[in-house]
Formats: structure tokens, sequence, C-alpha cells
């Protein structure tokens, strides 16, 4: 069968192309080389009946109205707003770092007004920002610093903070008031009946085949299409001909704790200093799920492996734009997505990108 296009990846970027285009009368073919659709945000019950993510948490946020209003054509949500904690010298910490943080940490009484000149007393002032380090010390000082950021970046990223570009902490603020939120935005909720749930539905078209464990180097020239979407790696994508472009992976240990209703306080809790680990995750806090037991992931950063975070450095960069410069020169193909723009997006932003690329092919 022939068809307009061909969409490799049926994560967030593959099934939005996926359905735009099919809404707009296209034929449309999704593959990916995984069993299961939905990407690393693809959601399942564990073999005790709790809804798990089994690449690790996706909790959705945004503000953008247009992201949300589009994404609320296929699910019902649940409102939902995460909180994390931070183990830190014996203890349990709000982060990002606020009011209550400091005042447990260094057992003080200080008002949100004491607390913003506690802040502006410990900073240090940096000439130029350009790394991670310059943007976390110039925010809250050196022992902050070393406390809540420094350990858990090197186990994150195998590096430092000062050798990260500025955009990976500037991501995370700073406060002076008691909002534990981990994050402050106009929408925040999770889809009621899980992401799987919602990408079902985004796919459900008689215009759209779904073809599951499939790999696009080994079928690409078996199949008849005008155009291809792809989501997929871009260096993989050629050949890898400048080299890899680096990535942290992840390993997930997940566990099932029968009878215990609530294994921690908040949906989250890092682990900056201590552990080979990073953060630990229990599900229910996300979805609201009843069950007798409770189901936690811990996460265990690797060099080597599925690439989840593209490696913000200036080297990286770099390399990338001599990928999207060639990408730029082959014909009737779009890279979109995470990998295939080798971007830190959040959900919306891939969302937001998979909009307008599909807009742009109608």
């Amino acid at each position: 069968m022939k068809y307009d296009f061909l969409i490799v990846g049926a994560g967030f970027a593959g099934a939005v192309c996926a359905e735009r285009l099919a809404a707009s009368g296209k034929r449309v073919l999704v593959i990916d080389k995984r069993n299961h659709i939905g990407g690393n945000a693809h959601d399942r019950k564990d073999e005790n009946g709790v809804l798990i993510h089994p690449y690790g948490p996706h909790i959705f946020h945004t503000n953008s109205k247009r992201v949300f209003e589009y994404l609320s054509s296929f699910t019902d949500w649940r409102f939902y707003e995460h909180r994390v904690k931070a183990y830190v010298d014996g203890d349990l910490y709000p982060i990002p770092i606020n009011r209550t943080t400091i005042n447990k940490l260094y057992g003080l009484e200080l008002s949100e007004q004491e607390t913003t000149a506690f802040l502006e007393s410990v900073r240090e002032e940096r000439g130029t920002i350009t790394t991670s380090e310059d943007v976390v010390l110039s925010n809250v000082g050196r022992d902050l610093c070393d406390k809540f950021f420094r350990g858990y970046t090197r186990k994150q990223w195998g590096l430092d903070l000062s050798e990260l570009s500025a955009g990976v902490a500037a991501r995370i603020p700073t406060r002076s008031n008691d909002d534990d939120r981990y994050f402050t935005d106009t929408f925040q909720f999770m889809p009621a009946h899980g992401y799987t749930a919602m990408f079902e539905k985004m796919l459900d078209s008689p215009d759209i085949d779904i073809r599951l464990s499939t790999d696009y180097s080994e079928m690409k020239a078996t199949i008849e299409c005008g155009h291809v979407v792809y989501t997929g790696p871009i260096d993989a994508y050629f050949d890898y001909r400048f080299g890899k472009l680096p990535y942290r992976s992840l390993y997930f240990q997940h566990q099932h704790l029968n009878d215990v209703e609530r294994f921690q306080t908040t949906g989250t809790i890092n682990y900056p200093n201590d552990h080979e680990y990073t953060r630990i995750t229990e599900f229910k806090h996300l979805t609201g799920q009843q069950h007798q037991g409770t189901s936690i992931v811990t996460e265990y950063p690797r060099a080597e492996g599925e690439p989840y975070y593209p490696i913000p450095r200036k080297e990286n960069e770099a390399l990338f734009m001599r990928y999207n410069a060639l990408a730029e020169t082959v014909a009737n193909i779009t890279f979109v997505g995470r990998l295939a723009q080798y971007r830190y997006y959040n959900m919306d932003q891939v969302v937001g990108a998979a909009l307008k690329a599909a807009e742009g092919l109608i």
C-alpha cells in the first residue's frame, strides 16, 4: 500500500504528526521499533495492577493553552501538582529550594522578605554566566549548591556543574516563599486513564496504520511513501557519519511493595549525595490510583544504553548542527522531536514542535 506519510516513532512527536496529517485526509503509516506506542511516555499496569511508567515518571505540565486544549481532545485529566523532596544530611527538604528548605536546613525562622535577603547574602557574583555552576552559585551560593545540586548533577550527567551549559540549571527555580510545587505552570494535570490510553485515541483513525517491533533502517526501502517524518536519533539516520551524539541513559529498577499504601511522602524524592541512584518515584501519587500495595521506580544514570537526555555542551551542539545542516539537504523528510532535534524537550514542547511541523506539511 502506498502512504502519503511514513512516521518513524510512535511517541509524542510521531503520534501528534500522524493524528494531524490523518485528520487532514492524508494516509499515514506509523512504525516503531518497540512493541508499544507512546514512546518513553508509554504507561501500563504492572503484574500487580498498579499503573506505572516503565521509562520513568512523566508528569505533564504546560503554559501553552493550545497544547493543553489539543491533548484534551484525546483524554480527560486528573489535576496533579508534582512535589519533590531532596534527601540531604539525613533529612528531607522541599526542592526547588524555598523558604521552608532554608529555615529547616539552617534552623532559622526567616520571613519571605528575610529569605530573599538571605539568598542575596550567599550568592556569588559571576562575571559571565556560561556554565550551570555559574547559574547555581549566582542564585544560591556555594553551600546550597554543594548540598542540593553538585552531587545530583555529577550522577545525572557524569559531569560537574562547571562542565555543563548554563541552560541545564536555568530550568530550576529558587523561591523565597513556601511554594513547594515542582512546577508552576498554568496547566498541571495527568491523563485520567494514562498516557497509553491517550495515544490510542490519537492514533485511532482509519487513515493511520501502525506497525510495531519494526526497525526503520531494515524496512525503509520496502515502503512507498511521499514524505517521511523521522523522530528517531538524527545521527543514527545518517549512520553516525560525523560520530555519535552524546546522550545520558538511565537504568530503571521497578519494585512493587505489597500491603504498603504509601512508600514516601511525595511523588519523587531526590538523592543528590547518597547512593548511586538519583531519585525514587512512587506512581500512586501521580495517578491517584487506589491499591493496597504500591509500585516505585529507582533511577540509575548510565553512560550507555537507550538515549534519554542530550548532553548540553557546546561541542555537542556543534556536532548536532553538522547533522542538522546535512538534514536540510535531504528531500521529502522532516526531523522532529527530542532525538531528531537533539533537544532537552519537555512533553508539551515536543507536542508544540510536532504541531508546528505538521502544519507546515499540511
